[in-house]
């Protein structure tokens, strides 16, 4: 990786890192009940959407780190192995609910990309006709 290349992805994740800490910020600042990642989440969609920041800004840091997602999960994984005790008493509870969540977010996931491709495709076939 070229040196010039590494520098933008710093400061893309820089500015990824920037707009997660202002959504743990504002959690603490209103008292809100959800988790500042998750309102880092939507301060992020919320500026991609009112294209205050551009896709491009930040696609190749995002890009590395959801390539790279697997590695996240090692600490948590190790996390749990403390928690033996628990997994013997709540295992078939949290099992069901981990499942459970897992189906319904690939539900909504697949769902929701189908419902754009169809759009898209919708969209691009209007606009063959109006070919000059």
């Amino acid at each position: 990786m070229k040196a010039g290349k590494f520098v933008i992805y710093i400061l893309q994740i820089c500015g990824l890192i920037l707009i997660n800490k202002a959504g743990f910020y504002i959690v603490d600042l209103f008292n809100l009940l959800i988790p500042g990642n998750v309102m880092g989440m939507i301060i992020l969609f919320l500026l991609l959407w009112l294209k205050i920041v551009k896709l491009d800004w930040i696609e190749g840091a995002a890009d590395f780190l959801v390539r790279h997602l697997s590695f996240f999960f090692v600490s948590i994984s190790v996390g749990l192995m403390t928690l033996g005790g628990l997994m013997a008493e709540a295992g078939i509870q949290l099992a069901v609910i981990l499942v459970s969540s897992a189906l319904l977010g690939m539900a909504i996931a697949g769902g929701t990309s189908h419902a754009i491709v169809k759009h898209k495709k919708r969209k691009e076939a209007q606009n063959d006709g109006h070919d000059i």
